[in-house]
């Protein structure tokens, strides 16, 4: 059985920090592209970063750029996002997501954390 469980979520003070973990289990964990969306309240779906399968490659939203780094530890089938500089703007949902290279559908989806960013 898939999952994908995150992480790390909270309530933090505008320009603080927090990292997000989402553990994979079910597949073959190197195999898959792995990113973060945040769904915010009356807000689209938003796709925050993406991460190759071994780590090389990241892609980065431009409202985040700078700011949030992604990584990944394939042994631990783990993925992270370290948030700096927070906003209230980033608050949101936060989910991982895991994707095979070549295909358009995205088939696993955690449930999310929650990022809430006030003073």
């Amino acid at each position: 059985q898939v999952q994908l469980v995150e992480s790390g979520g909270g309530l933090v003070q505008p320009g603080g920090s927090l990292t997000l973990s989402c553990a994979a289990s079910g597949f073959t964990f190197s195999n898959y592209l792995m990113s973060w969306y945040r769904r915010a309240s009356g807000v689209e779906r938003e796709l925050v970063a993406t991460i190759g399968r071994f780590g090389i490659n990241t892609n980065y939203a431009d409202s985040v750029k700078g700011r949030f780094t992604v990584s990944r530890d394939n042994a631990k089938n783990t993925v992270y996002l370290q948030m700096n500089s927070l906003k209230p703007e980033d608050t949101a949902v936060y989910l991982c997501a895991a994707k095979p290279p070549l295909s358009r559908v995205v088939p696993y989806w955690g449930q999310g954390t929650q990022v809430t960013v006030a003073s």
